[in-house]
């Protein structure tokens, strides 16, 4: 077994195994195998860091077994450096989760911890699969566990979001799989991904492969008008459900675009991409606006999230090298940034129980060390220089005023329009006088939540003030994947 099986299964086999063995009276037991399961899921990534060539063009790693011979589906692996940081950043965020989860999470912890588990193999797996119908399978069991860890430990709404969440999503991906099965005849029986990337396609049947694959990929970004599950979804979902929606899941219809669309469909992805600008334009600037009108915090960084993601689709779109690693490490960044911030609405959660601005104020006088972490990552969601915030949104921002001045400053108000929800939301629940008795009462954070808070705090620093080590892995996977999609398949 390679390393990147071992980074799919090992997570797998430990939530199996709490599926399987862990009951609810040994819960306490239940978060160690938890938490123990996450850390080896973690470490097994590691070595994929250390041993990664920087200067290798082709995939990695590679693992290669035949898994339906009749169909010729293979069990096919391989990481670049468009997907190295994204296995590290899932098996990073799972590790937090189980953390954040621990003195929470009463009922059923053994579901629970044993869903996001899953859940991290499968996500995994996304990043490494190298055959359509392989990336297809995980791609969509991810919507399993995540189903039911909204559906169960879900708010008062949560059986509605859960339905919204899972037919969205799976509405889109049906498409895909049209598109998977026309590029599976076309290629004369072949799924591999490198062998439909040198497949000669007419313009028209381009356009009808990049909306099937547009309609699964935009829904999961999510890229405006399709966000609206989003919000819903993240107001009802449990906090760890939350993270590791925002912090990962999103992150596989960007991954998607990247892997699919631009090199498959490279004569398409060109001339739709005004589009999908304008797109992510709106997403930006509109969305960016809806965030400063909420009341709710969770809501106000769900939709914080599409208009950050609207980032992502704006650099791949642009056809640069800066704009495409710019969007890449934008995708790190929001994992780490967003997932912090709904971590921390989920430590005011609870102990007040509610997640309205207008309850709180004041919350520094009680809670002086939680209010230093939660204004640190508040300040990288506006993209404050030195934060991982700041990076990928740079980039993206260079990249476009390198297209198009104009395009450049749309993107630009993002960074104003963040600053403004965030700090707007900074000021009325963090400073200030205390406006209800129950802040004043508010204790601050214990050593688990302390711990789990530092963790994020490092990485956010960490990948703020030193970013080279990301964007050197990615320089020869982005260049070669902006050959591919800009080298017209017409002329075959």
């Amino acid at each position: 077994m390679g390393l990147l099986s071992l980074s799919i299964w090992t997570p797998i086999f430990f939530g199996l195994v709490l599926l399987v063995l862990g009951r609810e009276q040994h819960a306490r037991a239940v978060r160690w195998v938890a938490l123990i399961g996450s850390v080896v899921s973690f470490a097994v990534t590691l070595p994929l860091l250390d041993k990664f060539s920087n200067s290798f063009l082709g995939l990695q790693f590679v693992e290669h077994v035949s898994w339906i011979e009749r169909f010729n589906v293979f069990y096919a692996l391989g990481i670049d450096g468009l997907s190295l940081w994204l296995i590290v950043l899932t098996a990073f965020m799972t590790v937090i989760v189980v953390i954040a989860g621990w003195e929470v999470i009463t009922e059923r912890v053994h579901q629970y911890m044993g869903a996001f588990l899953i859940l991290s193999g499968l996500m995994i797996g996304v990043f490494c699969a190298q055959d359509g119908l392989l990336f297809y399978v995980f791609f969509e069991a991810t919507l399993i566990p995540m189903y039911l860890i909204i559906g169960v430990w879900g708010g008062p709404r949560k059986i509605y979001a859960a339905f919204k969440f899972f037919l969205y999503t799976l509405t889109g991906s049906v498409l895909m799989l049209v598109g998977l099965i026309y590029l599976y005849i076309d290629s004369g029986g072949s799924f591999e991904l490198a062998r439909w990337y040198q497949l000669p396609l007419e313009a028209w049947v381009q356009d009808l492969l990049f909306f099937g694959f547009f309609a699964a990929f935009a829904v999961k970004v999510p890229m405006w008008p399709v966000h609206t599950w989003l919000p819903d979804v993240h107001v009802e979902a449990p906090t760890g459900g939350s993270a590791i929606l925002a912090a990962i899941m999103l992150k596989l219809g960007a991954y998607g675009f990247l892997r699919f669309s631009l090199p498959i469909t490279p004569d398409a992805s060109q001339h739709l991409a005004p589009w999908v600008l304008g797109l992510s334009l709106v997403a930006v600037i509109y969305v960016g606006l809806v965030a400063l009108v909420q009341e709710d915090m969770k809501k106000l960084v769900a939709y914080s999230s599409v208009a950050h993601m609207g980032f992502v689709t704006l650099g791949i779109f642009i056809f640069t090298p800066l704009g495409l690693t710019g969007a890449m490490v934008q995708m790190i960044a929001h994992g780490f940034v967003s997932g912090a911030m709904f971590l921390c609405i989920g430590v005011l959660y609870d102990r007040m129980h509610s997640r309205e601005i207008k309850s709180y104020g004041g919350v520094i006088n009680s809670a002086p060390k939680f209010t230093a972490f939660a204004i640190l990552f508040a300040m990288a969601n506006c993209g404050l220089p030195g934060t991982a915030g700041f990076v990928g949104e740079w980039m993206v921002i260079l990249g476009a005023v390198q297209q198009s001045f104009w395009l450049g400053m749309g993107a630009a108000t993002a960074l104003i329009f963040g600053a403004a929800y965030t700090l707007w939301m900074v000021k009325r629940v963090y400073l200030g006088p205390v406006a209800n008795e129950q802040v004043r009462s508010l204790t601050d954070i214990n050593s688990r939540e302390f711990l789990m808070l530092t963790l994020l705090a490092l990485a956010v620093l960490g990948m703020g003030l030193d970013p080279k080590p990301m964007t050197d892995t990615m320089g020869v996977s982005v260049n070669e994947l902006l050959r591919l999609a800009t080298v017209s398949k017409l002329g075959h």
